[in-house]
Order: C-alpha cells, then structure tokens, then sequence
C-alpha cells in the first residue's frame, strides 16, 4: 500500500526532494518524481520542502468520520507534541474540539510512553547487548532494518507508545472500539499497518489534516471551553517529544553512556559509528526528525517556528497532572508489548567503474576535473548520480551543469549561424546583444553598440508600438535606403523578461531579382505588342489586296456570263 508519494500534475523537476532524502528512495522517470517503498524510511523530509505541493499522503481522515458515523466508540491517542501544533489558551481545548467532531474518548498517548520507558528500563539493566537502540521512532528503525540490518541486535524489542498505548485501550474499551493516533508523524501510518501489530491502531492521522479537519467544521479551537482528559499520563510520558523516552531512566542506566541524536543524517553517522565498532557501551535514543516530534512533517504548517512549538511543549510537560492518571498502573498482564525487527536490507545493484565513467562521459565528464559534484540533480556527487542512472533511479538530463551547457551551447550556435539578424532590445529601447549578421548588415560591432538605442541604426517608431501595444509585428517587409537594403523583419514582445526580440531577414537580392524580372517581363510585354500590331497591319494589308483582286475576278466572270448568255440567244 503507497502511503507517501507525489502527485504526477504537480511535480516540476525541482529535485528538492531527491536532495532532501537522506536515504535517496526517489526515483526521477519521465521528469517524474516517485518514492520507492523498498527503500523509503517514511521519514516525510521530501513532503515537506516541496515547493510545489506535490505531496500526496494516504489520508484516514474519511475513515475515521465514516466510524463516527456508525456509531462505533472512537477513542482518540493523541501525541504529547500536540501544544506545539495548535494555538490554545488551555491544553483542554483540543479534547473539545475531538469530542465536538464525534470522537468518544480521548487520551494523551503519553499514556502508552510510560509503558514504554517502564519496559526499556527492564531491557537495558538485563545488559544482554553491548549497546541498546531505542525503537519509538518508525522511521529510524526502518533506517535501521533496511540500510544498517547488522545493528538489529540491538535495536530494543518494545513497541512504541503509539502501539503500547492502542493496546491498552483495546483492553480498557474493548477490542470493538476505534482508535485513532493523532500526531505529527507521517511514519506512524506505515507503522500501523504493520503485520506484527495490525489492528491495534485503526487510523493515524496527523496534526495537519486534524487541522483541515477542524477547519472544514468550522471548528476554532481557541474558543471552545477546555475540557479534561479521559486520561492524562505522568510527566515523564510527556517528555517524551522534547526529552525522549530515555531521559526518565538515565539514572538506571548504570553502564551505558547514552547519546541522542535527531535527524536522518546524525542517525546515519551514529549507525556508521556504531557498525565499524567505533563507540561501544552505549544506549542511543534516535529520532528521524530534528527536534525530536516536534518537528515531525505532520505538524500544521501556520506555525513555521519551531522554537515557539517546542517552548509550548516544554512548558505543557511541567504542568500539574489530573488524579485521572492515577489508574495508570493497571492489569496489563496478557498484553504483548514486544516486536520484533527483521533485517530488511535493500540490495542495490553496483555499477562497474567503467560503467560509471560510460555514464559520466555521457554528461560531458571525461576527467575528474568535470565532476563539479554541485548537487544540484540531488546526488552529493556525480558518480553517485552515474550509479543512481546506472540502477534506473535516475535520468541522464538530471545533470544541470551539462543541460545549462548543452542549451547554451545551441543557443550559441543558433544565434551565431542563423543567417538572420537577430538583435534583443530592453525595455528602453536599448540594444541588448545583436548578432554577426546583424553586424554585417547595419556596419557595426556588437561591443560598441552594446546598451546604446536603437535609433542609432534604425527608426525605432516599430519598437516604440509593439513595446507600448505589446502587439508583435511578423512578417513586415521594410526597406532602408540608408544601408541600401529591404528587410524583412518580425518584432516580438518577450513579456517576462521585457524585451523586444527581432529576427530580421535580408531579402535585398531577392527584391532585386524581383524588379529584373519585372523589367523583363515588361520589355516581352512591349515586344509582344509591337509583334501583334505588326501582324495586324499585315493582315489589314492583306485583306486589302484580296480585295481587290476578287472585285476585278467578278467583275470579269459577270462579262463572261454576258458574252455566253448572249452567244446562246444568237444560236436558237
């Protein structure tokens, strides 16, 4: 089941979430981004820096409406850190605004953290393992099952708060009721439909889309009537999203120095530290997010300062704790908190080196002096890029450098050998850059022209229209008797960048062919006519003298008849 991933009508080649994965799980195919399960720790990092929205997160939210709606018993965990995410007068506030949406009960899942470090502690003083690994966060143990699987053994077999608390209130309100995780964790989603555990928990959703949530109810919380919680938790539990889950027990510890660390890439390089055998005797408490909870990716993004968040947290975990906590210390016998980790590890196929420098030569890097190693294409280098390419994790044309490059470089050529003038012209009527052909044609060089009118060589009235009418010009055949030439010129509007391009045509030659051929279709006009004229007068002539002679033949046979006529009327 895809719970992250991006929408495919928003991405926009960025690469900002590729540079933001510290576990590189993207895969660019098609200039689209899209999150590999197999490798993805669900840390939400590329969620949150994308620029353009792009994320789509598998929501629970309809699920959970539709369970209000018949009429099931939703009882709602919700994670400490949840000062930090909305604007409250009192922390009660929140509980009303759950009940006022149909949740049934609600709890802060601090409840479940005091299970959690209650259990930690046993593991850790069993000393069973040189070092220990704490497992709350969902993200950092799958950093661990996938890319660190050989530290496995120590990761501590408990299951998280979230998990420790679903089961208690299963048992509590029975295996019937709804529970739904509310927190600022994207992972817990995964998390939840995790076969080991599936069931405990029925939704998750985050602080974000509780947030949307509210809004479309027309709910504001701040000026709902602060009700208690079902059930609070001591201030340990509480603790957790600012202090971990360790800080409670530190005295309990006895020979384990513990670290903390947040962050994918302070995790990785406690992981690397931890795998070469660099530090021992040590109880590290991880969280994928800087910050701890607080910062988690589900957290409403109205608030953009963290500080603000965590100052509220911190001072909610110092307040008074309601009597109703006091039942804390139930019957879980028969409840298993325990869960096992696998080793998951991802196996990317290597590339040869020759196969990497295939592939970098493809991008116009021959030598190591090409690899500039920017970044920009989301890899920290360019062999990782070529590897990247090399596992169809990544496109070629994701090299900026060599793309910028190539486009310069045909750009360059285009307007270089073009036999067409090409000038650009700012917004005053300055000439920005102008071509070799342009040089020829108007006798001048580019250097000196540079930022100098346009009316220096050319009658700038067509500029001033189409600048002022934003009306491009195409196609107008113009003639300038100043250089003895007809131009056959287009005058474009660049309404981004305010400039005026134009892409003039030499068409001199041709216009010149033009009236020759004119000429001489007019001189075969004239010595057709005189030929036609000639041919008349000869015909007139000639029918002249026809004429004449047959008048003179019938005058003639008329005789003849006579003569014979009167030779017959003699004879009878």
């Amino acid at each position: 089941m895809s719970i992250l991933n991006f929408s495919k009508a928003n991405c926009k080649n960025c690469y900002k979430c590729l540079r933001a994965c510290p576990v590189k799980a993207i895969k660019i195919k098609n200039e689209q981004a899209e999150i590999v399960e197999d490798l993805c720790i669900g840390c939400g990092k590329c969620l949150i820096v994308c620029p353009q929205n792009a994320r789509k997160v598998e929501s629970d939210v309809q699920k959970v409406k539709e369970a209000i709606l018949k009429g099931k018993r939703v009882i709602a965990s919700i994670a400490p850190s949840f000062v930090g995410a909305f604007h409250m007068k009192e922390e009660g506030q929140v509980v009303t605004a759950l009940k006022n949406l149909g949740v049934t009960i609600v709890e802060e899942t601090a409840v479940g953290a005091e299970i959690v470090a209650d259990l930690y502690e046993k593991k850790i003083l069993e000393k069973k393992y040189k070092n220990y690994i704490t497992t709350c966060c969902p993200a950092a143990n799958y950093l661990v099952e996938k890319y660190f699987p050989n530290l496995t053994k120590y990761m501590i077999p408990i299951v998280s708060p979230m998990l420790a608390h679903g089961k208690i209130l299963k048992r509590i309100y029975g295996i019937d009721s709804y529970i739904v995780f509310i927190g600022p964790c994207v992972a817990k989603k995964i998390e939840s439909i995790h076969f080991q555990h599936e069931g405990v928990v029925d939704a998750v959703i985050t602080f974000e889309e509780l947030d949307h949530w509210l809004e479309e109810e027309n709910i504001l919380i701040e000026n709902l009537i602060a009700q208690e919680f079902d059930r609070s938790s001591f201030e340990r539990g509480r603790k957790f999203p600012i202090g971990g889950i360790l800080e409670s027990i530190e005295e309990n510890k006895n020979d384990y120095e513990v670290l903390k660390v947040d962050g994918v890439h302070r995790c990785v390089e406690l992981f690397e530290s931890l795998e070469s055998g660099n530090i021992e005797n040590v109880c590290v408490e991880v969280n994928a997010c800087r910050g701890g909870c607080v910062g988690g990716p589900g957290m409403p993004k109205k608030e953009k300062d963290f500080f603000k968040r965590q100052k509220r947290v911190k001072s909610y975990t110092c307040k008074n704790i309601s009597e109703k906590n006091q039942d804390f210390h139930m019957d879980r016998s028969n409840i298993v908190f325990s869960k096992l980790f696998f080793n998951r590890a991802v196996n990317r196929k290597k590339a040869s080196e020759e196969e990497i420098k295939s592939i970098l030569r493809k991008i116009g890097k021959y030598e190591e002096s090409d690899e500039l190693n920017c970044g920009g294409c989301g890899y920290s280098t360019c062999k990782n890029k070529a590897q990247a390419v090399y596992e169809g994790m990544a496109e070629i044309n994701m090299c900026l450098p060599f793309m910028r490059s190539k486009a310069e470089s045909m750009t360059n050529i285009i307007f270089e050998h073009t036999p067409n003038a090409i000038l650009l012209i700012d917004e005053n009527l300055n000439i920005r850059e102008l071509n070799k052909v342009a040089e020829k044609i108007f006798n001048v060089k580019e250097y000196e022209m540079k930022d100098q009118p346009i009316s220096i060589i050319l009658d700038d009235y067509i500029f001033k229209n189409v600048l002022e009418n934003k009306k491009n010009v195409i196609g107008q055949k113009i003639g300038y008797k100043q250089y003895e030439i007809v131009l056959f010129q287009s005058v474009i509007y660049l309404e981004k960048e305010k400039m005026l391009l134009a892409i003039m045509t030499n068409i001199t030659e041709e216009e010149k062919r033009k009236r020759e051929l004119a000429i001489v279709k007019e001189n075969t006009i004239e010595a057709a006519q005189k030929v036609i004229e000639k041919q008349m007068r000869v015909a007139q002539e000639i029918a002249s003298l026809l004429g004449e002679t047959t008048a003179e033949t019938k005058a003639s046979l008329t005789k003849l008849k006579k003569v014979i006529l009167q030779e017959n009327g003699a004879l009878k």
